[in-house]
């Protein structure tokens, strides 16, 4: 069990690297890869399942404890990216099945790994998970109302059956898990070390089932896509960092609200494109997958650097 245990926290710390690895195989063996396609909702169940596992009351008291701060953070989630998505499709000529994906990624909840870039970065880790877990439970109704109000000029939006799909991929699997944690909460303790390599291997196959089926797509569009991923996901840590300060957050929460409003659940968006849009709708997902963890380690260890002055002060 222990070097299950080890291997896992590796493979956690090595993240990114296996989603650029799986990604690359996927573009370079697309017939292999893309026949995950049809598991994508079940390995994106299964991922959720294991958040569940990990949720407590404590990560639901912050919000009772600090309801302020959790606002911000959700309303950053659910404002800035979604906004932000819609610019960058005014702004930038793309077919509309990528225009639909972009406004998709941009309205799912926060990703999990923000709460791992928040520790490493030196944050607020409590506030990162209420903030991931509000955003997570809200989503059922708040990810398909905002595909329908921002995306359904570019695709037909099917708003209930998005809030169905939801239910069942997300809502349905995290409730499970959290059951199980209270009814075997031994067991539970037990294979908790484990969960990090689940994720990773869930992440990386949906990733390389996306590549795979759009390979001709981004081939073609590739280029176009990355470049709006990342500046999506730059400025959202940008924004989300700017709203925490104007609104009085001291350095700890700015981090963890910058960190939990840049990073998605990519893995969702990645789901309910295949599901609703088309394969090409699911790429900028796919690539958001991949760039956010790249550039949330990067920002993690730039701001793990930083402190607030009193807490320099107070050090010397």
């Amino acid at each position: 069990m222990k070097s299950l245990a080890s291997l896992s926290a590796f493979v956690g710390k090595t993240f990114a690297i296996w989603v650029i690895l799986f990604a690359v195989l996927g573009f370079f063996f697309p017939d292999t890869f893309k026949q995950i396609a049809p598991w994508i909702v079940t390995l994106l169940s299964i991922i959720m399942f294991g958040m569940g596992l990990t949720l407590s009351v404590d990560d639901f008291r912050e919000v009772v404890k600090r309801p302020f701060d959790v606002t911000i953070g959700v309303l950053g989630q659910f404002l800035i990216m979604p906004l932000l998505a819609v610019l960058l499709t005014r702004i930038i000529p793309m077919p509309p099945e990528v225009a639909a994906g972009v406004i998709l990624v941009g309205c799912c909840p926060g990703g999990t790994s923000s709460n791992v870039m928040t520790y490493l970065s030196k944050g607020d880790v409590a506030l990162s998970v209420a903030c991931t877990s509000v955003t997570t439970l809200a989503a059922p109704l708040v990810t398909p109302f905002l595909v329908w109000l921002f995306a359904s000029q570019f695709l037909p939006v099917d708003g209930w059956a998005m809030f169905l799909s939801i239910v069942k991929v997300v809502l349905v699997p995290l409730a499970l898990g959290a059951a199980l944690q209270k009814l075997l909460p031994g067991l539970v303790k037990a294979a908790v070390p484990a969960l990090p390599l689940v994720s990773v291997i869930g992440i990386v196959l949906i990733v390389s089932a996306v590549v795979g089926g759009s390979k001709a797509s981004i081939a073609q569009s590739g280029l176009m896509i990355f470049a709006v991923v990342v500046l999506h996901n730059g400025l959202g840590y940008l924004l989300g960092y700017l709203a925490a300060k104007a609104t009085g957050l001291s350095l700890a929460k700015r981090k963890a609200i910058a960190i939990e409003v840049g990073m998605q659940n990519s893995g969702l968006g990645a789901a309910l494109a295949t599901a609703y849009f088309s394969p090409l709708a699911a790429v900028p997902s796919a690539i958001f997958s991949v760039w956010h963890n790249i550039s949330g380690a990067i920002l993690a260890n730039w701001f793990s650097g930083r402190v607030d002055a009193g807490s320099a002060n107070k050090a010397a």
